[in-house]
């Protein structure tokens, strides 16, 4: 087999795909733990986490780690979400053993040493003031505090500046002993790799790892439908408009994803065609989907000048009601399925797509989900399928809208979505 699982005998999982004729290896620790998981004294905490881990163990500098992958060619990052941590890096199958021992000894023995943690704190709140001037993000952030308000999903991945500026060395520790359990941690990698040689590299570091406190069950969010405007000093207003959608291993997730497609998610689609191709309002619009665990939420998004708010709500809701109204035709449903398919077998030639889709299917799903599979159930969907979902998903009492920008909190969010 190409894909091959082993689970430690601490809990931690190791998977691998073998990729005959690449050179190339990437591998990525995970930890299924996120911005949702954390308390609401410690915002921000496995954003700052996924930092620090760069900052130097009891043997490596920060500098010497960036040496040592550089020195081979390799490419390392890290990321967080609102449900994963992960620090990956992509080298030749003949530095796998480097990056290996670099990857476990940051993950396993960073220091977080006191000086580097009050320097990196300057660097994230830059980070988000930086937010604070990227208006299409800004809209995103603020329109999903209010759709899952109260809730850690709602909570921006980096925290706030406050919660930021409260972290201490002791809070973060703890956050580690509390969450970063073996049996949330899964070490992924694909590409030129041999799977026993693989367990027989990463084992030795990662057995070490023991914490034994078993990390509390996720709570799915309420959604909240919000009218909500933020008036801000900008050249256009940035509007996001959403709505409940598939979780990630909802059965009807390809119904959701191939309306996405048809709806905003391709220059082809009808938004991109009516409010950017025939009516001019807009450069940038686009629909889109955000999967979790246990929820999920469509939207729109676009930028458009001030006076041209009211009519491109307009658009956008009628672009909405026709598919409630009448299903797709049989030749939008057709391109939205090819569009999938090649998206998903174009982004499976990459090593770091490969690698990340075997962390993902782990933890969603307990296993490995073969591309002809996904294939399968793409093309399983029907026209029929998509309207029902979107009928039953898309209704006034569910939907959410956020406009940022140069407009008036008077009346301006009871456009639309009547």
């Amino acid at each position: 087999m190409l894909v091959r699982k082993t689970i430690l005998p601490n809990g931690i999982r190791v998977v691998t795909e073998k990729m005959p004729g690449f050179h190339s290896v990437s591998t990525g620790i995970w930890v299924n733990v996120g911005s949702r998981d954390e308390e609401s004294h410690e915002r921000g905490v496995t954003h700052f986490v996924e930092h620090m881990l760069f900052k130097g163990t009891a043997t490596r500098s920060a500098l010497d780690i960036a040496k040592a992958l550089d020195a081979v060619g390799g490419f390392a990052n890290a990321f967080t979400s609102k449900e994963n941590l992960c620090i990956h890096a992509k080298v030749m199958e003949t530095h796998l053993n480097l990056v290996v021992d670099v990857l476990t000894d940051i993950f396993l023995n960073s220091l977080f040493a006191d000086e580097e943690i009050e320097r990196e704190r300057q660097v994230v709140v830059q980070e988000i003031n930086m937010i604070e001037d990227s208006p299409e993000d800004l809209v995103h952030i603020l329109f999903q505090q209010d759709f899952w308000k109260d809730h850690p999903l709602g909570v921006p991945i980096y925290g706030t500046e406050e919660s930021v500026r409260a972290l201490s060395r002791s809070k973060i520790l703890d956050f580690l002993g509390r969450r970063f359990a073996p049996e949330v941690v899964l070490v992924a990698a694909a590409g030129n790799v041999d799977h026993d040689a693989f367990v027989d590299l990463v084992a030795p570091h990662l057995e070490t790892l023991n914490h034994n406190r078993r990390p509390p069950k996720r709570s799915a969010p309420q959604v909240v439908s919000h009218r909500t405007v933020v008036p801000k000093d900008l050249e256009q207003v940035h509007i996001c408009l959403g709505f409940p959608a598939c979780s990630q291993s909802d059965p009807r997730r390809f119904a959701c994803h191939v309306l996405n497609v048809v709806l905003g998610n391709s220059m082809s689609s009808r938004l991109f065609q009516e409010v950017r191709e025939n009516r001019g309002l807009a450069y940038a619009i686009y629909s889109f989907v955000n999967s979790h665990e246990d929820t999920g939420l469509m939207g729109v998004y676009a930028a458009v000048a001030p006076e041209d708010v009211d009519e491109t709500l307009a658009v956008i809701t009628a672009e909405m009601d026709s598919v409630r109204r009448d299903a797709i035709t049989d030749a939008e449903l057709a391109a939205a399925k090819d569009y999938l398919k090649g998206s998903m077998y174009l982004n499976a030639e990459s090593t770091d797509s490969r690698m990340n889709r075997l962390a993902k299917n782990e933890f969603v799903f307990g296993r490995h989900v073969p591309l002809e599979e996904v294939e399968e159930a793409i093309d399983r969907v029907t026209a029929d399928e998509v309207q029902a979902w979107f009928d039953e998903q898309y209704r006034p009492e569910n939907t959410a809208l956020t406009l940022l920008g140069p407009v008036s909190k008077n009346g301006a969010a009871d456009v639309a979505l009547a």
